[in-house]
């Protein structure tokens, strides 16, 4: 059984599928002309060189990080369609530079924490508008509400899947980017002179020249924190329509960027921000641009691209965490899969988490201009974790020499810059995103590296020792029958080795007499969407392995996947399921399965270094906040049978001293 590792992931290049490639790829940096150069211009005032500097470091942060890094560059390093950090990491895990597994956590740590801020700072921006339609909205405490309300309708809907919802997902970011297009001209016919922003020397002349303006770049970095998402989702669209689709989108956010721009302009020396404590008025000049009559349609259309960005995230969350639990980076959670759409998934715990995580982001900052200040230090990070896997990829592919130091050059040089005016916002909420990252890389790392000292402690036997003594067992009527088939899931990667505790299960653990002995095993290949399996006979008719190999975003739902192993084997003929049973056989009776899955506990006598200890102890916390071995294989528990088999890592060895007395 075989199939196409990517299923056609690459799309043909349609009108349909450009539409759908803005609803699901561009959410997150499309909508960031919301609070971008309010971000920018901050509390100083309205200046020439701020503004027209400031636009400039927008079009070629745009140009630089989304163009070149990640829509000619990063889309290049798919994995037979599927693209983000661990898809990258699947890829250049291969060398021999086991250290880039840490990049990958960090990486994807930092991806989580954005997931948590994006949808309070975009919904937030957005609603902050209504504050110019309606006297009840200047109250603070009256938008975060709704903005409180809109993000936990769309954290519990997501157990209903989106397919519904997803069908408007294409033509509202089709609406938005085309208002932002007309916004921007509208403005921009006002003041032809801002187009000269896109001229490189403003952006330097703000950055070198203008004191203070280098720690601007903070600001001028929300304007690409799309970008990685725009790679982690590109096994939904494939990349001619990402690349496509960000000629339309780029050239839309720079027409707003220039339009907002020429606004500004249009009232120099004065302020943003004006008035304080509950006084305080802030303007936002994308809502300034537009006419008073126009604002209640603006603000809608801006609130439904906010949430078209919040689903992009929280989707992309899913699909990370489920990448990540494939790759043994994180504890096994249950997923769910609330519609048909290939690749749509609902993860319980993590969609709540999300929740709770955006529900304090905002409550404490309350108002999208205080998140600005938290947003944007994670995801530089997740930035240049990519660009180091990327440099490992282009290594691993031969690219030219000189493009890789190139590459390390300008990369590094500009993430860095914006990586050390970004560290400004860590006292300022930055922390936060921070403190979000940090945990989820130490669950990450508890996990991996439990994982890594339990396997190295796992002992395997020969299976032919005991293939003999399995086959006697099998025909000795003095024992009662433990079931027709015995099914072990095992982690041996050989075909002809097998763990001692299946051994001792069968042969010592109460011994168990089945017909026919099954040994199955799941490899997580580096494709994603692979889907094979092998079998071998061990013994005839009463020893079968078969080897599954899935690929790191395919579900391990073994029970189901078993079950059609087994009806191709009765198929040609080559096992015999029904029960062994003279009187049920006759009739053709199907033979009972019993899966026995070994659960390794952790010995009292066990002794080994600080650090080892508190890694097997916090693995252990998180193994019992997690799913069940069973569950996380998809097994059906009617017929389950759980053991437990004493795991001793590092015996105690000063045993010298026990005395035998009268």
């Amino acid at each position: 059984m075989s199939t196409n590792g990517h299923h056609g992931h690459h799309h043909k290049v349609t009108l349909g599928a450009l539409i759908v490639t803005l609803g699901i790829i561009y959410g997150d940096i499309g909508t960031s002309p919301l609070y971008v150069m309010k971000a920018i211009v901050g509390e100083e005032a309205i200046r020439p060189d701020l503004i027209l500097g400031g636009i400039s470091c927008i079009f070629w942060t745009l140009t630089l990080q989304t163009t070149f890094k990640y829509v000619l560059l990063a889309l290049r390093a798919d994995n037979k369609g599927e693209g983000g950090i661990f898809a990258l990491y699947t890829q250049v895990r291969r060398s021999k530079s086991k250290w880039l597994i840490y990049p990958a956590m960090i990486g994807g740590a930092a991806l989580l924490a954005d997931g948590i801020i994006t949808p309070p700072i975009s919904v937030s921006s957005a609603v902050e508008g209504l504050s110019k339609v309606s006297p009840f909205f200047k109250e603070t405490s009256n938008t975060v509400w709704l903005v409180v309300g809109i993000l936990t309708v769309l954290f519990a809907i997501q157990q209903f899947g989106t397919k519904f919802i997803g069908r408007f997902f294409g033509p509202i970011m089709l609406i938005w980017f085309s208002l932002l297009a007309i916004m921007g001209i509208y403005q921009i016919s006002g003041d032809l002179s801002v187009i000269k922003a896109l001229n490189p020397y403003y952006a330097y002349e703000l950055l070198a020249l203008h004191p203070g303006g280098f720690w601007l770049l903070g600001a001028v970095f929300l304007c690409t924190t799309g970008a990685e998402a725009l790679y982690s989702d590109l096994g939904h669209c494939g990349k001619q329509n990402i690349r496509l689709t960000w000629i339309g989108v780029k050239f839309a956010l720079v027409l707003n960027y220039l339009g907002q721009g020429a606004w500004l302009l249009a009232h120099q020396g004065e302020f943003l921000k004006y008035g304080k404590g509950a006084k305080e008025v802030a303007l936002n000049p994308f809502y300034e641009m537009m006419p008073p009559w126009f604002l209640p349609v603006g603000i809608t259309i801006a609130t439904a691209a906010t949430i078209v960005a919040s689903q992009a995230l929280i989707s992309a969350s899913f699909t990370l965490i489920n990448e990540a639990m494939r790759l043994n980076l994180w504890p096994k959670v249950k997923i769910k899969y609330p519609t048909a759409i290939k690749g749509q998934m609902y993860i319980p715990s993590i969609n709540w988490i999300l929740w709770l995580g955006c529900m304090i982001i905002v409550m404490v900052f309350r108002k999208s201009d205080n998140m600005e200040a938290a947003y944007g230090l994670t995801i530089n990070i997740d930035m240049l974790m990519t660009s180091t896997l990327l440099i490992f990829y282009m290594i691993l592919k031969r690219y030219n020499s000189a493009y890789v130091i190139g590459f390390i050059l300008i990369y590094f040089t500009v993430e860095l810059s914006f990586l050390v005016a970004n560290l400004l916002k860590f006292p300022n909420g930055g922390y936060v995103s921070f403190i979000i990252s940090l945990c989820a890389i130490f669950v990450m790392w508890v996990w991996f590296k439990a994982k890594k000292i339990r396997s190295r402690y796992v002992e395997f036997v020969k299976i032919d020792e005991y293939k003999e003594l399995i086959a006697d067992l099998s025909n000795d009527l003095s024992i009662p029958k433990y079931s027709t088939h015995l099914v072990y899931l095992t982690s041996a990667n050989y075909k002809d080795e097998i763990e001692r505790k299946v051994i001792y299960s069968i042969l010592q653990n109460r011994p168990k007499r089945a017909d026919l002995y099954w040994f199955v095993h799941v490899d997580v290949v580096d494709e994603p969407y692979r889907l094979e399996y092998k079998v071998n006979h061990l013994q005839t008719e009463d020893i079968i392995r078969v080897d599954f190999k899935l690929g790191f975003r395919v579900a391990p739902r073994i029970n189901l996947l078993f079950k059609k192993v087994v009806e191709d084997l009765m198929q040609t003929g080559e096992v015999d399921v029904f029960s062994r049973y003279e009187s049920l056989n006759k009739k053709q009776v199907m033979g009972d399965f019993r899966f026995i899955i070994i659960e390794k506990i952790m010995s009292n006598d066990n002794e080994f270094p600080v650090v080892e200890k508190l890694i097997l102890e916090s693995y252990e916390v998180l193994k019992k906040l997690s799913l069940s071995e069973d569950n996380a294989f998809g097994l059906d528990g009617s017929n389950v049978v759980v053991e437990k088999f004493p795991l001793v890592i590092s015996p105690t060895k000063d045993l010298s001293k026990l005395k035998r007395i009268d």
